[in-house]
């Protein structure tokens, strides 16, 4: 059942405590670092002019810098601004060759050869997106994940991509295949930020879950959620479609922080090799 409520910006500074995912500094993973003691008021984090999320960690404020698919091996730097002074925290990102998959898509014009109304409906599906992933509210984390969805683990984040032969940005996402129809669940609560039917993605829920951690449900069949519902941890979204550029029915499952898309699988890793078990039978 949908709740709508604000409780969460009622609890107390202690409730700011959450389950974290893993670190992983690889472009496309996640880093933690410690920014400042809890008995102080938390600092403002910004890492390439985005804010950043920072949660309690014990007796400390801890950043979780989520890092760009783009982003270039070597150091990268924070800055953490307190109420009167400012300074920088630097970490290094490994490289990760990400491996390539090839895709045959039967649906042509999910490809190439766009109509002039393909473009105009493209271009304002960009702009809806991007204001979907600008949403950034105040209020404590919930990082404590499950898979969305019971299906088979079918690509990995951040494979380098061809369709039909042509290179394409990586797979943003993780793909969970499952038949259509299958219950997509909130992996944690959250708010819904949008929905919507775009060109390329099908059916789309955004969920909001605080300071800059959001995620998307992306092919869906059907959409049981509305913009601005409040969705505890295992409401049900809507169900596993194939609507979009897809080979087949599937959740694609996007994470962002402070704006970059992360592996998902760093939020539900003791779940992962049951999913990828299922490819074996």
């Amino acid at each position: 059942m949908i709740k709508k409520t604000l409780c969460l910006l009622l609890l107390p500074i202690a409730a700011w405590a959450a389950k974290l995912p893993e670190q992983l500094a690889v472009p496309g993973g996640i880093v933690k670092i410690a920014v400042g003691k809890r008995i102080d008021k938390a600092p403002k984090v910004f890492y390439h002019d985005n804010r950043v999320l920072v949660t309690q960690d014990g007796e400390d404020w801890l950043a979780m810098v989520g890092i760009p698919l783009s982003a270039d091996p070597g150091q990268h730097r924070i800055t953490v601004v307190h109420d009167n002074h400012k300074d920088a925290k630097t970490f290094n990102v490994a490289n990760k060759d990400y491996p390539a998959q090839r895709l045959t898509i039967t649906k042509k014009r999910m490809v190439t050869g766009f109509t002039e109304e393909d473009l105009k409906r493209i271009n304002a599906d960009k702009i809806a997106m991007t204001k979907a992933k600008a949403v950034w509210s105040e209020r404590p984390i919930a990082a404590d994940f499950i898979a969305p969805v019971d299906g088979r683990l079918s690509s990995l984040f951040g494979l380098k991509r061809f369709f039909n032969d042509i290179p394409k940005r990586p797979h943003n996402g993780l793909d969970i295949a499952a038949p259509t129809g299958t219950p997509i669940l909130a992996p944690a609560a959250g708010k819904v930020i949008d929905t919507g039917n775009y060109y390329f993605n099908g059916n789309t829920v955004f969920l909001d879950h605080g300071q800059g951690l959001l995620s998307a449900y992306l092919h869906m069949n059907e959409i049981k959620v509305k913009p601005g519902d409040w969705v505890e941890q295992g409401d049900e979204l809507g169900s596993v479609g194939e609507t979009g550029r897809v080979t087949g029915p599937h959740l694609h499952w996007i994470v962002y922080l402070n704006k970059a898309t992360v592996d998902p699988a760093l939020f539900i890793s003791q779940d992962i090799a049951r999913l990828d078990a299922r490819n074996k039978k």
